[in-house]
Parts: C-alpha cells; structure tokens; sequence
C-alpha cells in the first residue's frame, strides 16, 4: 500500500516529465467532461448515455480517493472547495443509479485546473506573457456555464424556452451583455433571481476581461524593494521606489 501512495504521490506532486504529462492529462479529461455535458444535453437519456456518466463518475471518484491517500491530513481536505466540488461532480455523474442529478455541477470539477498556474507559466511562454487576459477569460468563462447549467437545471422540462443547453446558453449570454432580446425569459422567482445574478456578476466578469485586454501590456515582476508587480517591459527602475531592476528577457519563441 505505502508504494502505491508513493506512486501516486509522484503523479500528482512530482516534477518530472511523466507527473507533468499526467496532471496535464487530467486537465484534458476535465474538458472532455465539460464537452460531454453539452452534447449530452442535446441526447434522450439512453443506457450508452448513462453508462458514460457512470464511468466518468467512476474516474472522479478514483481521482479525489488518490488525491486523500496522499494527503497527510485528509480531513483538511475538506475545508477546500475544489473537494466539494469533485463529490458534487461525482454526486451528479452517479445519478442515473441514485436519481436525477444537478448536471451543472459537473462544471465545478474545472476548478481544479486553476492548480496547473504555476506549470502553465513555467511551460509556455505566451501563458506567462498573457496571464491575466487568460484568467480573466476563463473567469468569465466558468462563470457562464454554472450559470448556464443553472438555467438548464431549473428551467429544463418546464419552460417551453429552454429545450436543450445551447438555449440556456443562449438566455444566459444575452443576459450577461444586457441584449435582452426577449425571447427567452426564466419562469418564477427563482428564475428573476438567476437572472439578476447572471447580470450583476456577468457584467462585473465581463468589464475586467475588457480592462486586462486593453489597458497597456506589463510584465509580471515583483521589485525586490516595495513588491510591486507589474512593470513596462522596458523598465529599469521601479516607477514606484526607484529600486534598479533586471526583468528577464524571454526573447522571441
């Protein structure tokens, strides 16, 4: 047992190449979950559908009962909300056994990519020269498909409007960009609120992509001084103390 703890150990922590494939593997499989979700959306639930589900389900499971065997204090790792959401992503992906299940909580197991950040920037420079357009954009893009599977969730089977996925998507998009094409309107109260936080946070999300995208290009580098950040790329004094600076050089890819 202890050796298969250390094995598992080196595929989630380590710093070889094969450990780095791995968690970049899980990654990939992260996305092929989110793209089966919206494809699965469109199919009538048949045994193949479900099947997958469960298998999918299975490798979560497998996941998040590696990533405790290796933890020295397992129990600390329910205090993190990427754990919450690998049982809520199980939770709905064992729901053709247990019942209906909440399928926009699959989205929730993207969390855990935000884990790779330091791996990202130390493997490709066009991360690390784009980090916070990037961030920014996956933000938003988290954001609209929770908020897109709550509209499915909630609306699916009893609102005419919203038939399949891609018709929440819709309602939520142009909500988020205040379109308001009024096509497309969520039942009840509980509908009005989801409404309310998809304009409200949506459009918050959406600004800050459009402020990293066009406010003038820094570097990330933290002066050895006063600790600020971002820096013009030609910089070699700090604008705030004054402190000389080295920024590295990446040069061209």
């Amino acid at each position: 047992m202890t050796d298969l703890t250390e094995r598992l150990r080196t595929l989630y922590e380590g710093d070889s190449d094969r450990p780095h494939r791995f968690r970049y593997g899980l990654l990939a499989f992260d996305l092929a979950t989110l793209l089966f979700i919206v494809v699965s959306s469109f199919m009538p639930r048949e045994p193949l559908v479900e099947g997958v589900d469960v298998l999918i389900g299975a490798a979560v499971t497998a996941d998040i009962l590696s990533r405790l065997a290796i933890c020295p204090r397992p129990g600390r790792e329910f205090l993190r909300p990427t754990t919450w959401a690998d049982l809520a992503a199980i939770a709905s992906f064992l729901a053709p056994i247990v019942g209906e299940g909440a399928g926009f909580l699959r989205i929730l197991r993207l969390l855990r990519t935000y884990q790779l950040l330091d791996r990202l920037r130390a493997d490709f420079s066009f991360f690390r020269r784009n980090e916070e357009v990037i961030i920014a954009a996956v933000n938003l893009a988290v954001f609209v498909f929770v908020m897109t599977g709550i509209v499915f969730a909630t609306q699916h089977g009893r609102n005419p409007a919203i038939g399949n996925y891609v018709d929440a998507l819709y309602f939520t998009v142009t909500s988020l960009t205040t379109t308001g094409y009024g096509d497309v309107t969520l039942q009840g109260t509980s509908g009005r609120l989801v409404s309310v936080v998809v304009m409200i946070c949506g459009v918050t999300l959406f600004l800050r992509l459009a402020q990293v995208l066009f406010r003038p290009y820094k570097v990330r580098f933290p002066c050895p001084t006063c600790g600020l950040q971002r820096h013009e790329t030609d910089a070699v004094h700090c604008k705030a103390c004054g402190t000389g600076l080295n920024i590295p050089d990446e040069g061209a890819d």
